[in-house]
């Protein structure tokens, strides 16, 4: 299966940035879409943004502008460069990998344990 450990995660001020990072781990031979996702209690998880294995990117509207998402495709690893960070913003945010092969199998929406981000003065 795939393995995903997600880092970055914190407090910051309003207006502050943070960079998340998620390394994907397994004998991976190909992952497709990777993506950041969030939630918050009582809410259903909304994806973020997500970047293509040929580094076409999509954002949700509310991130546009302030989020950037890359990825190392060497490193099997996401990154999600959060600038301008609200309060809003706060979430506990996972990894996702949409489809991979792993030992030669196709696994299929795998996620990370997530790291909380909490904007906040």
């Amino acid at each position: 299966q795939v393995q995903l450990v997600e880092s970055g995660g914190g407090l910051v001020q309003p207006g502050g940035s943070l960079r998340l990072s998620c390394a994907a781990s397994g004998s991976i031979s190909r992952i497709n879409t990777m993506g950041w996702y969030r939630q918050v209690p009582g809410k259903q998880r909304e994806l973020v943004a997500n970047i293509t294995t040929d580094g076409r990117t999509n954002y949700a509207d509310s991130v546009k502008g302030r989020f950037t998402i890359s990825r190392d495709n060497a490193k099997a690893t996401v990154y999600l460069q959060m600038n301008s960070l609200k309060p809003e913003d706060t979430a506990v945010y996972y990894c996702n990998v949409d489809r991979a092969i792993v030992g030669g199998a196709w696994w299929y929406d795998s996620w990370g344990q997530g790291t909380q981000v909490t904007v906040s003065s």
